[in-house]
């Protein structure tokens, strides 16, 4: 069995931080969200990996290397542009062979890994198994309608009018059935080719098509609150360590992870967080659920349920929450802070200012 990644998203969601990172690249808990589900398909036994790679590919290739990293083999399936899931499953076709696979999109994340779902699917072998769970706005998802047996009647790509509340997870098993389907269905009118038309293909098609709905946690990492939340989600299970130094006058309170490095310095951490290798953090509080990556300078400053990435600096800057930070910003607290705000926005901006 063998495993097609999809990492060629340029990440809209996430700008400005995509601007310069591919989004699959953008770290929870100091590592990248793509790390995370190559390590789940090589626990589930597959080692044969092939990454779809688009306009970050250079990116994607410096932090993957060959998979010997992660016990894994990957190959690099360029995609000219971003026609669709199931135009990735064309050109992975002579790579892909006839063997079963699992499709897994790069900037997902699913708690507790596939390895069940692989075994289950290995056992069954029915020509397309989905996974599918509820939502709370399923039109802007690929949805599914099941029959009263359980079984999958009707896929559908972000309806206008949903049919149910449940959306595809980024996790698809195949055999090589689904090489006929992909062949023989025509692009949508967003102009890409979509996997759940072709699943729809085999449903109409009489192939065994069957579902799990997984109650699991789930996330589509595709925007700043979805990162924030797979943050949290990934610190509740870190393992306490300190590598680092930490001064008399500091204290850790709770979960935390202190790398290689790092200095803390009449600060407070509450855990869980982690604070990665070279970091500084002096005269400030850091508060559950932050990740502060490598070389970055906290000072006089309280950070809370973020995410800083390489090289940020935040000083003298008040209180931080919710925030994602993206690498070598410079966050400093105005000598003389004016009573009018002055802005500069683009288009689509969302800024809140406190009363």
């Amino acid at each position: 069995m063998k495993a097609l990644v999809l990492a060629g998203g340029t990440g809209s969601r996430l700008r400005p931080i995509t601007h310069t990172a591919a989004k699959q690249l953008v770290p929870v808990a100091n590592k990248p969200v793509l790390f995370y589900g190559i390590e789940s398909i090589v626990a589930a036994g597959i080692t044969e990996i092939g990454v779809i790679v688009g306009g970050t590919e250079r990116e994607i290739r410096a932090a993957l290397g060959d998979g010997s990293r992660f016990g894994a083999r990957i190959t690099y399936l360029p995609q000219e542009a971003p026609l669709g899931l199931a135009h990735a499953v064309l050109i992975a076709r002579d790579w892909l062979g006839d063997e079963d696979f699992v499709m897994y999109l790069g900037d997902n994340f699913v708690v507790g890994g596939i390895t069940g779902l692989v075994e289950e699917f290995r056992q069954e072998r029915p020509h397309a198994r989905i996974l599918l769970t509820k939502v709370a706005d399923p039109s802007v998802f690929g949805v599914a309608e099941l029959g009263p047996d359980g079984g999958v009647v009707r896929l559908e790509e972000k309806p206008a009018a949903p049919r149910s509340d449940l959306a595809l997870v980024g996790v698809y098993l195949f055999t090589s059935a689904v090489h006929e389907a992909v062949a023989a269905i025509a692009p949508s009118a967003r102009g890409e080719m979509e996997i759940t038309d072709a699943i729809q293909w085999l449903i109409d098609a009489g192939r065994t098509v069957t579902a799990t709905t997984i109650t699991g946690y789930w996330k589509d990492t595709g925007n700043v609150t979805d990162m924030l939340e797979v943050n949290r989600a990934v610190l509740e299970g870190i393992e306490p360590a300190v590598a680092g130094s930490v001064d008399a006058a500091s204290e850790i309170v709770g979960r935390v992870r202190i790398a290689p490095g790092a200095r803390i310095i009449r600060s407070r951490i509450v855990g869980p967080a982690v604070i990665g290798a070279d970091a500084v953090v002096s005269d400030s509080h850091i508060g559950s659920f932050t990740s502060v990556a490598d070389h970055c300078r906290i000072s006089g400053s309280e950070v809370e349920f973020s995410i800083l990435l390489e090289g940020a600096r935040i000083e003298d800057a008040g209180r931080i929450e919710g925030s994602l930070i993206g690498r070598s910003v410079q966050v400093s607290g105005a000598v003389r802070a004016p009573r009018a705000h002055r802005l500069v926005l683009g288009d689509h901006s969302r800024i809140q200012i406190a009363s």
